[in-house]
């Protein structure tokens, strides 16, 4: 499933081809994805200008002059493709702008979404409201991570993926940063200390920032909408490297099933 740096790729995409532009024509080739469209989602969009392209959490934003926001998520497998040569049975909803360009919602497994919303209402809208703080803004920090921990027994790895903690990471993101802090990802949260807590604060935006630069991560479905894969996969220090030697000190690095997702790490570095 597309992470934070993958939403944050896709809108920054989009942002250069539909800003400042008008919605002329949308075409919605069925019902639904994983949950039917707003209902007048082609009426309501046909004609908007486009104010903005931006990112909450793993939810793509666009803001329209007409006091609506479009709510994008890509699901498991979604993707915006530009300008597509053809339209195929994946397309499923199809967004022409006044400067000639084609955006194409492709989303074979169809667990993505559209949604919409007023703008006024969106910090309240169900899959919006109580996310927590965004890792790469201001409100995110050690003393954030301690106040938010303190006295917790679930894993740590456990809390950074709860949205209402932190908004926007993922799987492989928080292995990726809690070997760069040294915790091991199974270590309470109320356990690990404010110095720890620390580099883990400083951890999460490096690693994310990282993985924007690098386009993300291309591991199935990710990429661009103008077609261009990530390559953070290939700067993973554990996500994936069971058994591979750690970049650190070379011992194998192991894996663990934390709430059916697998967690990577490296027994020496991490405590």
């Amino acid at each position: 499933m597309p992470e934070l740096p993958e939403v944050e790729i896709v809108m920054r995409g989009l942002a250069p081809v539909w800003t400042g532009q008008r919605f002329t024509r949308i075409t919605l080739h069925r019902a639904d994805l994983r949950r039917p469209f707003p209902d007048g989602l082609g009426q309501r969009l046909t004609g908007a200008k486009v104010l903005a392209c931006r990112r909450r959490a793993k939810y793509g934003l666009v803001d329209t002059d007409r006091g609506d926001t479009m709510i994008l998520h890509l699901g498991m497998s979604g993707r915006m493709r530009l300008d597509p040569a053809e339209i195929g049975k994946h397309d499923h909803v199809v967004f022409e702008t006044g400067n000639g360009r084609t955006v194409a919602f492709n989303d074979a497994r169809r667990f993505g979404s559209l949604d919409l919303t007023e703008t006024t209402l969106m910090e309240s809208h169900p899959l919006l409201a109580g996310l927590g703080p965004e890792p790469l803004g201001p409100d995110f920090g050690a003393a954030m991570l301690v106040a938010a921990f303190k006295g917790r027994a679930a894993p740590i790895k456990a809390l950074l993926l709860d949205q209402r903690i932190v908004a926007g990471l993922g799987n492989i993101y928080v292995c990726e940063a809690l070997f760069k802090a040294g915790i091991h990802p199974a270590r309470a949260g109320g356990k690990v200390t404010k110095a720890r807590l620390a580099k883990l604060a400083e951890a999460v935006p490096e690693v994310l920032l990282d993985a924007i630069r690098a386009g993300g991560s291309s591991l199935r479905d990710h990429a661009a909408p103008d077609g261009t894969l990530g390559y953070f996969q290939k700067n993973f220090c554990v996500y994936g490297r069971e058994g591979q030697p750690c970049p650190r000190c070379g011992t194998p690095i192991e894996r663990i099933v934390q709430s059916g997702r697998s967690s990577f790490f490296c027994k020496v570095d991490q405590r």
